[in-house]
């Protein structure tokens, strides 16, 4: 889609942006069914699509990369760190560049040439990892646009890599049948640049980069909101996400109007483009209204009737060459255990700033990609079962929670469905070759007719009984897999409404 036709849509719906000048939004929003009132929100419906997925990856990637990748004292936040005095960061970034009052974040942005950024490369690995859905972060709390953007001149089409990285990525990815996610983290970038105020940032001709000079905590300015609404109607329609992802400041600096708005130009200008969409954040009492519930680095404790995501990371958010990544097993089993709580999964994986994927990341991917070939069937498009799960070890229930996460055991087992047939998890394989399945005693609650009891991976039939303390399995002397092992469970009456 050419500039042009991007002018026409975006004047369309009142946002047309003349020049550099400030980010200055009409009243009028995206025509459509959905007003900017949280009662007609509510209308909105989670779309199947989401729930069948399970499995999603974005990418933290951006000029922070280039300051993070080589600071052992991590830089998750470097252009707010690097403006702090009692950080790190900034000692790291006086000796590495320069002083900050002489080499601020913009400074920052040309040393990011990504030379080496190959979206089909990116999007292939996405896929042979599983990934049903996949796309960028594509603006971070540094407020930098990774894409061709009309509304702010700090992109990446016109800086740094001169590439329109979102538009490659949404070629790339949907070129091989994944939907694509877009997030947005930018609200924060009226909290996050404040310490910058006290070098380069004072220049007020660097407002839309670091936002408009002014005091801690202060509310943010009808510019900043106008210009943060426009960069997500912006790339919402020019690249067609089918879900839209937003970081904590949704609730904590974007104001109610502004959030409402958002939601009615996305789910309006959906309508017109006969998409079935969804809007993932942090915020329960939004979720009451609409959107999928977020869980960074966490997740829900118990089985839930609605939906959610939780979004982790293989190691480090960005790129840091001194930080560890997870192992497979706690990866897959983290997995099994958001999905039979009716959750899925957004994994962020952590570009260099050249570009490429670092080796440790490509192997996960793919083990979890070999991990999913073979026991996908008991993930994609499957339901909960009437409990998620059983055995001692219990996760979740907040934010920031996983680590605190103690090792799953053999003892612990998780449960989906998909038509008549249950699935059961096992999330270790027992020393003594014997795997008891409490949930399916005979004459339990919910012990069903079970006719059959299938490996995934095994060839040749298997040894169970179903007796008063479970269902008892003896397993076979090699394991089909190295992490989660799936039991195919079939027979009447084991799936509820079935």
């Amino acid at each position: 889609m050419n500039r042009i036709r991007i002018a026409l849509f975006l004047a369309m719906m009142g946002l047309f942006i003349a020049g550099a000048g400030a980010a200055e939004a009409a009243d009028t929003a995206i025509a459509g069914p959905y007003q900017p009132t949280w009662k007609s929100l509510e209308g909105h419906r989670i779309p199947e699509w989401f729930r069948d997925a399970k499995f999603g990856i974005y990418t933290h990637w951006g000029p922070v990369t280039v300051g993070c990748e080589d600071c052992r004292n991590g830089g998750q936040w470097y252009g707010r760190e690097m403006y702090e005095p009692n950080s790190a960061v900034f000692k790291f970034h006086k000796a590495r560049f320069g002083e900050q009052n002489k080499v601020g974040y913009k400074d920052i942005i040309p040393l990011f040439k990504a030379e080496k950024f190959n979206a089909d490369t990116w999007a292939e690995l996405f896929a042979r990892s599983g990934a049903r859905f996949a796309g960028p972060v594509a603006v971070h709390h540094d407020n930098f646009a990774m894409w061709d953007s009309q509304v702010t001149p700090w992109n990446s089409a016109q800086m740094g890599p001169h590439r329109d990285i979102t538009g490659e990525l949404a070629k790339a990815i949907r070129k091989r049948g994944m939907k694509l996610i877009t997030t947005f983290h930018h609200g924060f970038a009226w909290r996050y640049y404040e310490p910058a105020f006290a070098y380069d940032a004072a220049d007020p001709k660097y407002a839309q980069l670091y936002t408009e000079p002014h005091k801690k905590d202060a509310p943010p300015s009808p510019a900043f909101l106008n210009q943060w609404l426009a960069m997500v109607d912006e790339a919402v329609i020019k690249y067609r996400p089918d879900m839209i992802w937003f970081d904590f400041e949704l609730g904590e600096v974007i104001t109610p109007e502004y959030q409402r708005r958002m939601f009615a130009d996305y789910y309006n200008w959906a309508c017109a483009d006969h998409r079935q969409v969804a809007v993932a954040h942090k915020f329960p009492d939004i979720r009451q209204h609409t959107g999928v519930l977020d869980f960074e680095r966490g997740r829900e404790e118990r089985l839930v009737p609605y939906p959610w995501l939780t979004d982790t990371a293989l190691g480090p958010w960005f790129h840091n060459k001194y930080t560890p990544y997870r192992s497979l097993d706690n990866l897959v089993q983290a997995f099994v255990d958001v999905v039979a709580k009716n959750g899925c999964l957004l994994l962020d994986v952590d570009p260099a700033a050249d570009g490429t994927i670092p080796g440790a990341a490509q192997r996960l991917l793919l083990g979890m990609g070999d991990w999913l070939k073979l026991n996908g069937e008991a993930i994609y498009g499957t339901r909960p079962w009437i409990v998620f799960g059983e055995g001692p070890t219990r996760t979740g229930g907040k934010a920031f929670s996983e680590e605190s996460d103690k090792p799953f055991t053999a003892a612990d087992i998780r449960f989906t469905t998909r038509g008549s047939t249950l699935y059961a998890i096992a999330l270790g394989w027992p020393r003594d070759g014997k795997l008891c399945i409490r949930s399916l005693a005979a004459g339990g609650q919910h012990h069903g007719n079970i006719s059959d009891v299938v490996l995934l991976g095994h060839r040749g039939p298997l040894r169970w009984t179903q007796q008063a303390g479970g269902l008892a399995v003896a397993l076979p002397t090699e394991k089909p897999c190295q992490s989660a092992f799936v039991f195919r469970i079939t027979g009447k009456g084991l799936v509820a409404g079935q």
